[in-house]
């Protein structure tokens, strides 16, 4: 260890005294992008065979640090799959055609604000806002021409949709039985996490109590009856999308985690009946070394949590898969170009973290919805990945790195000590009502925004390597959409059964002003053509609506 140290004076030493060049910074940086210190070199540590066993383990062996599987990409690579949703629903199954026809194995929805704050397309609230950030599904007609002529039984769908959850489910479960689909064959994942709008994105509706009851109502609903669906992905993507560091990235997201699960055992259901149904959704940011670990430290995180805190007895339940998407966060309008190398090394931390499926932004979504070749690109990066890179050949290739093992060590202790923040506050619920979650972020929002303006951070084309901006068409919403939208579903609400809809939206309601499960009713208002924007206007005179703090 003298002689280490020796050599690392040295290094300070040769380090000392360089300068900021005009375009940017001559040395790396001392920190990660979170913040957290770096040793200029990582020491070697030993550690016995027990302490071994108990902090990294086997891969597919609890604490899970190496891996959920034994073999990893070995066995089965990654579910790559590739967000899309724009305009209409014919629009967005032209594109997942395409996506399927290029090699990409999952679809992934992105739905329009209407869609997701529970109005119709003809709403007056939803005025300039149909089709520009997803697709508008508000009938079940939509949700058909949505998967028209794709494999429902065969391929895994993924729905970024939290307070409309339970109708989305709804409406994919109506469609696949339609075709004769059952639906314990079903496979994918539905978001269904509240919890993080209400830090993070914004899109809810009902207020926390009301919104966790039919997040459970999904959960439970899909443990008896859609058995190989996720029935909750719960996110920290967005909440580092808000300005979070790694490590509340990861502790603001297993605390909502522990939190759906305390009410799921309020309600009587059990832990290791509903812990293999519940995924993570996590952010691959721009910081190789800290993501890697970051991943690596979740995983070893959750599965004491369930130990320890849960009790749970099933290894699969202590065993945290995750979905990762790079960082949009990260995107540039500047040099979009660029995007492409961001993405790639985002992608390459989510392989080397030993993700369970990938999703690869395009490099011109900072400007538009993405175009067929960028999406094309954003593919073929997770292919070339997986077929030329190498890395997943082996289990953990960076496992055992002497920065990696300290980093990961440094992310868990923070994450664990931020949960019992967490907990001193009353839990994650009264932590968001308070305001105090939400704080938390903005305030790291903000430190890294003041470091980017002093030009403490560099971003390549940004603050940084700049040029003069070449003009670059952005393509516009269709701007008769809306109009189109709207005679259709005047046409589809003249062709339904009046009387049906009234009857399944009158027990709707009385479902929801009592105890039971709504997704068997929801089911049956979709079937009886309601749209979603009806059930939506129905559980709001029922539960209200959210009205966040004014304070944080």
């Amino acid at each position: 260890m003298t002689l280490l140290a020796t050599r690392k004076r040295t290094v300070k030493r040769r380090s000392a005294g360089r300068s900021a060049s005009a375009q940017g910074t001559s040395v790396a940086a001392d920190r990660t992008n979170s913040g957290l210190p770096l040793e200029i070199l990582s020491a070697p540590r030993t550690l016995d065979s027990d302490e071994y066993l108990k902090k990294l383990g086997m891969p597919g062996e609890p604490p899970y640090t190496r891996g959920i599987r034994a073999t990893m990409y070995r066995g089965r690579l990654w579910t790559m799959r590739q967000y899309a949703g724009f305009g209409t629903a014919k629009e967005t199954n032209r594109r997942f055609k395409y996506l399927i026809a290029q090699g990409n194995e999952g679809l992934s929805v992105a739905f329009d604000l209407p869609t997701q704050m529970g109005y119709d397309s003809d709403a007056p609230l939803a005025r300039g806002e149909v089709g520009r950030v997803g697709v508008a599904i508000s009938t079940l007609e939509d949700m058909g021409v949505l998967f028209a002529g794709l494999p429902l039984d065969r391929v895994s769908t993924s729905m970024t949709i939290n307070a409309t959850a339970p109708i989305l489910l709804a409406l994919y479960i109506a469609v696949a039985e339609s075709h004769g689909i059952s639906r314990k064959v079903l496979r994918g994942t539905v978001q269904n996490d509240i919890l993080k709008e209400y830090i993070a994105r914004s899109t809810y509706i009902y207020p926390p109590a009301p919104s966790m009851r039919l997040a459970l109502d999904v959960i439970e609903f899909c443990t008896k009856e859609v058995p190989r669906w996720n029935a909750i992905s719960v996110s920290g993507y967005h909440i580092r999308e808000a300005g979070a560091t790694a490590v509340q990235e990861i502790a603001f997201t297993l605390a909502n985690g522990i939190a759906y699960l305390d009410a799921a055992v309020a309600r009587g259901l059990d832990v290791d009946a509903i812990a293999p149904q519940i995924s993570f959704f996590l952010n691959a940011h721009i910081d190789l070394l800290e993501e890697v670990a970051k991943f690596r430290a979740a995983r070893r995180l959750w599965a004491s949590l369930m130990r320890d805190r849960f009790h749970a007895k099933r290894p699969e339940s202590m065993a945290l898969r995750f979905h990762a998407q790079t960082a949009g966060v990260t995107l540039t309008a500047q040099q979009p170009e660029n995007n492409a190398v961001r993405v790639a090394v985002q992608a390459l931390a989510a392989v080397l973290g030993g993700a369970q499926s990938v999703h690869t932004n395009s490099m011109d979504e900072a400007l538009s919805l993405p175009s067929e070749k960028a999406v094309r690109l954003a593919l073929r990066t997770q292919q070339i990945l997986a077929h030329e890179s190498g890395v997943a050949n082996t289990v953990d290739p960076a496992g055992g790195s002497f920065v990696i093992e300290s980093l990961t060590d440094r992310l868990e202790s923070e994450a664990a000590a931020l949960i019992r923040q967490v907990d001193r506050h009353g839990g994650m619920l009264k932590a968001i009502d308070s305001g105090w979650v939400q704080g938390q972020v903005a305030d790291s929002a903000y430190r890294y925004q003041m470091e980017l303006e002093r030009g403490e951070r560099t971003v390549v084309g940004v603050n940084a390597y700049t040029e003069e901006g070449e003009a670059i068409p952005v393509p516009k919403t269709n701007p008769k959409l809306a109009a189109e939208r709207s005679r259709a579903l005047d046409g589809f609400r003249k062709s339904r059964d009046r009387k049906a809809v009234a009857r399944s939206l009158g027990r709707l309601e009385a479902v929801a002003r009592g105890d039971a499960n709504t997704m068997p009713a929801i089911l049956e208002a979709v079937r009886a053509k309601v749209t979603l924007g009806e059930i939506s206007d129905v559980l709001r005179s029922v539960f209200g609506t959210y009205r966040p703090r004014q304070d944080v």
